[in-house]
């Protein structure tokens, strides 16, 4: 295989701070190059600097081992770099031809050739494996399918060089197989791959190069079967962290915080649940086992049909509604772009939003010293990693945005967490930052309720365990539970045994 692309002592500065030092990988076509890093580590702005989205300070960008300048996305497009993102990009009332063409849709007479559009998108569609046709609306496409549209859409221009960022975050294991195929039939077809994941495992599944950044800089590269999982993180981290619990597991007996008996919708079936204060309960069952619904049922994101939820902060349980108990708890969606953030607002208007009654000035009017005062305070107790209170929340790493969220929740002072994949694209760093975070808010005294998807992290901070099957909670394990118990509670087709609270 030869080079494709060449990044070469790139430098890129925000605001005075240091994004990328003298960063830089080598591709080859028709293979797959893993870039790794902890959030902040340079990634993404290297990418970005790839992609046009914003200028090098310093540097080369060689193609084919010719320097090229690329000052915008048009020119990356032109160029053939194309990115497959995380967070996906879609119109969803819009056709799947709509959105694969959506930057250069076929026109006649002035007006959108529709015709042309089913001829342009019908052969890649089915390139890919879609069972799907161009017609079909993207909002009535499941979760894997709509990938496959995000895809179709890099492909439409028929690109040389393709940018996956974190592409399984979302997928059920079937559906990354099928992404996995897709990638194998590209390297096959000589189109070169620069794979962005936090999943270890999948790297040394798809992917023959890696480059492992730090600190904006790059700090090893070379064959994948030169490294060993371990070697990876340590480059990552600068030594490795040891996967072991963070806490002994509690036996509380205190008082219940929350009684939830026989609550029933359209995804759950007769869930009940009992939280104490300082405990933190692992929900464990498999994607799509109703975790998540469970948490948006509580809160009232979902609709309940029936059911009744007591809950009492100062140990008297009373009858409540999930709309009143949403006013108790600090929920962190699993969706911290989409449902968690106010992404064109500053770090401190987010980490304010929910406490705003406490920074109000003369006039009823926002105190906005007050306000960037109290956001400063949480940014420095949760170690924030920003340039100023005030720049953009969607300017910072995944990691530290999830922790401006905990830092809106922490504000309100609940005694009730419910946290849904609050490590989901995370690197290993940011998980354990996260779940040092939750072991304290159980320790000061609040219930937790955990939902996540890598067993390790549950084991890491649980005392004890509701295993979750088709919208029921079919058992109860201790925290002491090993690996194996848990993974056979949760692939036994008959309820589990549950276990003393």
């Amino acid at each position: 295989m030869s080079a494709i692309l060449e990044l070469r002592g790139i430098s890129k500065r925000f605001a005075g701070v240091a994004a990328l030092t003298d960063a830089g990988m080598t591709v080859e076509a028709g293979g797959a190059h893993a870039l790794m890093g902890a959030n902040g580590a340079g990634k993404s702005t290297l990418m970005n600097v790839l992609g046009g989205v914003v200028p090098k300070d310093e540097g080369l960008i060689l193609i084919d081992g010719r320097p090229v300048e690329i000052t915008g996305p048009r020119d990356a497009r032109r160029h053939g770099i194309a990115f497959v993102h995380q967070e996906l990009n879609m119109l969803p009332s819009m056709t799947v031809a709509e959105n694969v063409l959506i930057d250069e849709l076929p026109t006649s007479g002035g007006l959108v050739n529709r015709k042309a559009m089913r001829t342009l998108v019908a052969p890649i569609l089915e390139r890919l494996g879609c069972t799907f046709g161009p017609d079909e609306v993207v909002e009535t496409l499941g979760m894997g399918d709509r990938q496959m549209v995000e895809v179709a859409r890099a492909l439409a221009g028929k690109p040389r060089i393709v940018i996956f960022d974190e592409p399984t975050s979302s997928l059920s294991d079937r559906e990354k197989r099928r992404l996995f195929d897709v990638i194998g039939r590209l390297k096959a077809d000589g189109t070169a791959i620069i794979y962005i994941t936090h999943f270890m495992d999948e790297i040394f599944e798809v992917c023959e190069r890696v480059t492992v950044m730090r600190n904006g800089q790059r700090v090893g590269s070379g064959p994948i079967r030169d490294y060993r999982p371990a070697d990876i993180v340590a480059l990552m981290l600068g030594d490795v962290h040891e996967q072991d619990r963070l806490r002994a597991p509690q036996v509380v007996n205190t008082s219940p915080m929350l009684e939830v008996e026989g609550l029933h919708n359209g995804a759950l079936a007769d869930v009940g649940l009992t939280l104490r204060p300082g405990e933190i309960v692992g929900l464990w069952g498999l994607l799509g086992s109703g975790r998540t619904e469970i948490l948006r049922a509580l809160v009232g994101l979902d609709p309940i049909d029936r059911g009744t939820i007591r809950f009492g902060a100062d140990g008297r349980l009373l009858p409540v509604t999930p709309r009143e108990l949403h006013a108790e708890v600090g929920f962190v969606t699993e969706d911290r772009r989409g449902e968690g953030l106010l992404l064109p607002l500053s770090v401190a208007s987010n980490i304010s939003f929910g406490n705003l009654d406490r920074l109000l000035g003369r006039l009823g009017l926002i105190d906005r010293k007050r306000e960037q005062a109290f956001a400063q305070g949480f940014a420095d107790r949760l170690r924030i990693k920003l340039a100023s209170i005030r720049q953009p929340v969607r300017t910072l790493s995944g990691g530290n945005q999830q922790k401006v969220v905990f830092a809106r929740w922490l504000g309100t002072q609940p005694k009730l967490f419910l946290l849904d994949e609050p490590t989901r694209g995370l690197d290993v760093g940011a998980k354990t930052e996260i779940l040092r975070l939750t072991v304290e808010l159980a320790e000061a005294g609040a219930a937790v309720l955990l939902v996540a998807s890598e067993l390790e992290e549950l084991m890491r901070v649980c005392d004890r365990y509701l295993i979750v099957q088709r919208g029921r909670i079919t058992g109860e394990l201790p925290g002491t539970a090993d690996k194996d118990m848990l993974l056979q509670a949760v692939s036994e087709a008959r309820p589990v045994e549950r276990q003393a609270a």
